[in-house]
């Protein structure tokens, strides 16, 4: 399914109601493209308004960075600020590094018997299996998995391996870096390494603080799981999709929700 932005703005339904009342989480490269080899920063936050750190730090705990051979390359100078946090990475080799932020775990509800209140609590399969009482009663268990993350090329582009876990954007031919405004661009979204079939994906331009509606625009993947987008103008862009399913793989768990969100640079 193919779209311009600027012609369907008006056609989606689209509200005033702004990016405060959702939160969003997101890497934002300081460039996507480089001739050669060097250092950029990241931004990561959770914020209102797209890629304007005004809401929370996002956690690194599960950050991950991969270089265009699939080897991990280390994050420099990370540290935590009150609204953003922020890391440096040598991109020293020619192609396309992944820069993600990978969270799986899940949350559960239960009462406890003793009392008869609810208790809920967040965490790995580990430790909710301590946290949850073994007599504890109406017991609810949510799994969750989530990939945050942004492209940063040195050189000519590659196409990242797939990583065939959770719901990923892929390649489609094109590369992720060399987006260009005017220029039509098409991905596919999988799931466990197929294609997500008719799921909606969202696409909003940044600098979402300047205008008084979103213009997101949303759109549904095909058969194979691709969808296509039109770029209008140039500029850092977020792509988000949900989704969920009964594949689980956390004990007692009887739902599994899999979300995903990158930043791609369009240039003019």
């Amino acid at each position: 399914m193919t779209l311009s932005l600027r012609t369907l703005a008006l056609a989606t339904a689209l509200t005033a109601v702004g990016m405060a009342h959702a939160h969003n989480a997101w890497l934002l490269p300081s460039t996507t493209v480089l001739s050669k080899p060097d250092t950029i920063s990241v931004d990561a936050a959770v914020s209102n308004d797209l890629f304007v750190a005004n809401h929370a730090a996002m956690r690194l705990d599960n950050l991950l960075i991969t270089a265009p051979d699939g080897s991990t390359v280390k994050p420099e100078s990370e540290a935590k600020l009150k609204h953003r946090s922020v890391f440096d990475v040598n991109v020293g080799a020619p192609g396309t590094y992944r820069i993600a932020v990978v969270n799986a775990g899940g949350f559960a509800s239960w009462k406890d018997k003793a009392t008869g209140q609810q208790k809920r609590a967040r965490g790995t399969p580990e430790s909710l299996a301590k946290e949850i009482p073994a007599d504890a009663q109406e017991v609810t268990v949510t799994q969750s998995v989530g990939r945050i993350e942004t492209f940063v090329t040195v050189g000519k582009p590659s196409a990242p391996k797939p990583i065939g876990q959770g719901l990923e954007m892929v390649s489609t031919g094109g590369a992720f870096t060399d987006l260009a405004k005017g220029e039509k661009a098409t991905f596919a979204l999988h799931i466990d390494g197929q294609p997500a079939k008719d799921l909606e994906v969202t696409v909003t331009a940044g600098n979402t603080q300047y205008r008084d509606q979103l213009a997101e625009v949303k759109v549904k993947t095909d058969d194979k799981g691709q969808f296509s987008v039109t770029w209008p103008t140039a500029g850092m862009y977020w792509i988000d999709a949900s989704t969920k399913d009964n594949k689980t793989t956390m004990p007692q768990a009887k739902e599994r929700r899999l979300s995903y969100a990158a930043t791609v640079e369009v240039m003019p």
